[in-house]
């Protein structure tokens, strides 16, 4: 068998740390068997979850080791391929869903329909990988198309993949709202934020936060709900602003207003970190305006183009449907 291959196998192997895997299993099995596990059940089924997983993740680290002791060359290439693949995922929250939110930016009513588009892309594909999606927040445009949207896309490695997603993305093509049809430029940005349970990561007071509580709205203004159901928050020391008017009740569009705002401060916290990290090794820049990270050309030729990674497809009817992993494998391995 191919001494590179079995040199991969085994680093795969190393940094599975099996070891490591079983001691934990061991861990949350004895503390299962303590009378106060279950009086916490949220924290309980959360220790159950994670146990799983570990198993999981022992049983295919088992598997690969008897692949290389079998000598099936053509079986181990595919797996450590795998498990490569998923060593990029190996972040604090990849595993986590994720909240998405889509803002149109300049071009009016044709980046407001490209928002739209953008939004039917991504829930294309998120069916493909089989995750859950839940509008949380939506405002349309006045003629056409979505000025923002946010969603939760429930999922394994869900925020994993999606964060490869945030930032600006361009749009060229001949304008469908104009009678000359001429060509148009349009823009709107993506933001990726981790879902995160645990409510210690990231300090939140209560004397910080100030309520607003309303109605949800439809379309053309009508409500949606007769009682005042959706909430917007404001975290008075960040400045950051979140809402929430899912058909649910206000005690729940509450804990996911508190979940999108812990993301938040996450992430504010984390490009912080980066900036420090990255300060004697060049510019570091966010993924907000002005860093655009793809570009869509439907006119006058058809490509979509990564200026991240130089991956580019001219299926572009394709990747308007949903298929975009190939773009975000290629940067997921560019950033590994």
């Amino acid at each position: 068998m191919d001494e590179d291959l079995i040199t991969r196998a085994k680093h795969v192997l190393t940094k599975l740390n099996l070891d490591g895997k079983r001691k934990s299993i061991r861990e949350i099995e004895a503390e299962s068997t303590h009378q106060d596990f279950w009086k916490d059940s949220q924290a309980a089924a959360k220790k159950m979850k994670q146990m799983a997983a570990l198993q999981k993740e022992l049983e295919d680290g088992e598997m690969l080791e008897l692949l290389i002791e079998d000598g099936n060359a053509t079986e181990l290439e595919k797996t450590v391929g795998r498990f490569e693949f998923a060593l990029y995922l190996s972040g604090p929250y990849d595993r986590s869903d994720a909240i998405f939110a889509i803002h149109s930016g300049q071009g009016g009513t044709e980046a407001m329909d490209w928002t739209a588009m953008l939004y039917r892309m991504y829930l294309r594909f998120c069916e493909r990988k089989g995750w859950a999606t839940e509008e949380l927040d939506k405002t349309l445009g006045e003629e056409a198309g979505i000025k923002s949207v946010t969603i939760q896309v429930t999922g394994s490695f869900a925020y994993g993949f999606l964060k490869a997603e945030s930032g600006v993305h361009r749009l060229v093509r001949q304008s469908p709202f104009n009678a000359d049809k001429l060509r148009q430029t349009s823009f709107a940005m993506t933001e990726v934020l981790p879902v995160i349970e645990d409510a210690g990561a990231t300090v939140i007071r209560d004397e910080d936060l100030e309520w607003d509580f309303y109605r949800a709205g439809g379309k053309g203004g009508q409500n949606v709900n007769k009682v005042s159901s959706a909430v917007r928050l404001r975290h008075t020391p960040s400045g950051i602003v979140v809402q929430c008017q899912a058909e649910r009740d206000q005690f729940q569009n509450r804990q996911v207003a508190l979940s999108m705002l812990r993301a938040k401060l996450w992430a504010m916290e984390e490009e912080a970190r980066l900036k420090e990290v990255t300060r004697q090794k060049g510019e570091y820049k966010t993924p907000g305006w002005g860093n655009q990270i793809r570009s869509y050309v439907l006119h006058p030729y058809h490509m979509v183009k990564d200026l991240r990674t130089q991956y580019e497809t001219g299926n572009t009817g394709r990747v308007l449907d949903g298929d975009i992993e190939d773009f975000i494998v290629a940067y997921l391995k560019k950033i590994a």
